[in-house]
């Protein structure tokens, strides 16, 4: 192997399937980005108008509530989101996990607030497993509700069809969900104009309602409500929920075709149906305890309770997909331990199942219907974790702005100030809402951000406990060399953390086998700040002496880590490796929680345990169970 070569590259399959037309692209972004954010009209007004806001279901309230959900639409969405966030992308991928990986690559590792930034977008990306949570809960029971509306004497049944709906949706998840993901794009363009014909047909009544897009209301609104109106942007700010999903997709679809279906389509039938809904409330101010399904003519109100269900198990089909993708991307950025991660197809872009995720989501999920029984009370624990992780995104972008686009400082600041200001008046007005149950989405990202910063400082901390005791490996090697032991043939994998140092698989070798291989890699995989690894970046081979090789393979936190694929691209002596004739050495750590300096002791038991029950390195990197040896090491934490 003296002189090695690579052969070979792993596709970006993102790239085929931005290959179809925008057009085409823009129609399945409406089936799998906006089923979040669609689906609101089913609970966001009646949320506003609760008895328990204080909120009098008059015309001057009805337009001023109307004029902040048209701004919040354009300023938050629009504006931030699909106009100017949707610019901060990672190699064409979006999200805050993906936003938090550029922002590790922009800032120098000695940067003062790098790690400050880093861990907010922790944070913001922990809170985003709770909003996966609530999402499937409070769209499927508000959907469902709607049968309390055609037939009150139903109403017992709502909650255990509820039930058997969304279990049903994550029992079905290890199958994959590439075949009925085919139709969601049909199925949620139709709901998006029942939405806007419905909103059309209100509308036409009241056509003043349509005055709401001035401004004034909405200050006027605030200023006559003081406190009680400020506190209502809560529930406005239901109307946003999925804001994120825009940013979080964009990998998949590319910006053309989500800002195209947001312009075309769905911003047009938002608007119309929020404004319906005004006006039907207008007219009839008792419509404001369900103004969704109160606007729905009889005789249809069926068949709107079926396509509503539907679209909301799309809804959570997208956001319990979305809950897989961070997982695996927190896994591959070392945030999290590595778990089991099935890929359920091999032509659908992000078709994963996370079966420990899967099942947790689905505990989470029962246990918020059966406490809170209703979307409505529902409501109270959504919003807090939404406004959390758009507040951060603001924060983390405005930073690309200033250090990637090289903005005026006084422009990204002025930018900073504008967006806060709303963001922070959303997330303060969701603050109130913490003993009521947004305590639950906080409890869910700080449970999440806990784990995640747990194993993070772990694996550091892991680390430099075995580098304290561990040797140079160059240095090792040539005195090796210098009296060999018996060379066998084949080759051996030794896999490690640190190239510089020698693996403690390799010294346990030596010492108990007595002999080393007349080829030797010394392997370590590592995870890079973009989403996918090009060819000059996939593998780095290092040659320290005759047979003895240093080996880098880069992946990208989107990849799959496929360890022997990737070996496949090297050529040894003119051929590529022969695995049946390849070792695969790794040390099996054992952890003891320690009162050394590093963590507190119960985050070191926490980590222990993370360590104890998550995947071995040998499925996660795919490597054959039969060409594996390990060999254990103790280390002191």
């Amino acid at each position: 192997m003296d002189n090695p070569s690579i052969i070979a590259e792993a596709p970006n399959p993102n790239q085929s399937f931005k290959k179809l037309g925008v057009s085409t692209l823009a129609l399945s972004a409406i089936g799998v980005v906006y089923g979040d954010i669609g689906t609101s009209p089913l609970y966001a007004l009646q949320t506003v108008f609760s008895p328990e806001h204080g909120i009098v279901a008059n015309a001057p309230n009805i337009l001023g509530v109307l004029s902040l959900v048209f701004w919040s639409l354009l300023l938050v969405v629009s504006l931030k989101f699909v106009v100017f966030i949707m610019r901060a992308d990672n190699y064409g991928e979006g999200g805050i996990m993906a936003l938090m990986a550029l922002i590790r690559r922009l800032l120098p590792d000695e940067h003062k607030v790098r790690n400050t930034l880093i861990m907010l977008g922790l944070f913001g990306a922990a809170l985003f497993f709770g909003d996966g949570i609530i999402t499937p809960a409070i769209s499927v029971l508000s959907a469902i509700e709607g049968l309390e509306v055609a037939t009150p004497g139903l109403t017992p049944y709502v909650i255990p069809l509820a039930l058997v709906v969304l279990s049903a949706l994550f029992f079905i998840q290890r199958k994959g969900t590439a075949t009925v993901g085919i139709l969601f794009g049909p199925i949620m363009v139709v709901w998006f104009v029942v939405l806007a014909v419905l909103g059309v047909l209100q509308i036409v009544r009241v056509p003043q309602v349509l005055q709401a897009m001035n401004p004034s209301y909405a200050l006027v609104f605030l200023m006559r409500h003081g406190v009680v109106g400020f506190l209502a942007l809560g529930a406005v700010v239901l109307t946003i929920t999925g804001a994120e999903a825009l940013y979080a997709d964009m990998g998949h679809f590319g910006k053309s075709p989500i800002r195209l279906a947001w312009f075309s389509l769905v911003l047009p039938a938002l608007l119309l149906n929020y404004f319906g809904q005004g006006a039907l409330m207008i007219l009839n101010p008792s419509a404001a305890t369900n103004p969704f399904y109160a606007m729905t003519p009889q005789w249809s109100l069926y068949p709107m309770i079926a396509l509503s269900t539907v679209a909301t198990v799309i809804a959570s089909q997208a956001v319990i997909s979305g809950v897989f993708s961070m997982t695996q991307q927190a896994i591959q950025l070392g945030f999290l331990p590595r778990t089991n991660v099935v890929h359920t197809s091999a032509r659908e872009i992000g078709q994963i199942y996370v079966p420990f995720m899967n099942w947790t989501m689905m505990i989470g999920v029962i246990a918020l219907i059966v406490g809170f029984k209703s979307s409505a009370n529902l409501s109270w624990a959504y919003g807090l974790a939404v406004t959390g992780t758009i507040t951060i995104d603001t924060l983390l972008v405005f930073v690309v702005a200033r250090r990637l686009w090289h903005w005026n400082k006084t422009w990204v600041l002025a930018g900073l100030a504008f967006f806060l200001t709303i963001d922070l008046a959303f997330f303060g007005a969701n603050l109130v809402k913490i003993f009521e149950g947004g305590w639950f989405p906080l409890a869910i990202g700080a449970a999440m951000f806990t784990v995640m910063s747990t194993w993070k400082r772990g694996r550091e901390l892991m680390g430099e406990r075995l580098q304290e005791q561990s040797i140079e490996l160059k240095p090792f090697v040539e005195s090796l060399l210098a009296h060999p032991p018996v060379r066998v043939p084949g080759t051996a994998v030794f896999l490690t953390t640190n190239l510089a140092k020698v693996p403690h698989a390799l010294l346990h070798n030596l010492l108990h086998n007595k002999v080393l291989h007349e080829t030797v890699l010394v392997l370590t995989v590592q995870t890079r700040n973009k989403p996918w690894a090009k060819l000059s970046e996939r593998i780095c081979v290092e040659k320290v002496a005759a047979g003895f090789y240093c080996i880098t393979l880069s992946f990208g936190f989107k990849e799959e880590p496929d360890v022997p694929q990737a070996l496949e691209a090297l050529k040894i002596h003119g051929q590529t490796l022969n695995l049946m004739e390849t070792s695969f050495f790794l040390s099996r750590e054992t952890l003891i929680a320690t009162k050394m300096p590093g963590m507190a002791m119960w985050r070191e038991h926490l980590f222990v345990s993370m360590a104890r029950n998550g995947s071995s390195a040998t499925a996660f990197f795919h490597i054959p169970t039969n060409r594996v040896i390990e060999l254990g090491a103790q280390v002191e934490l």
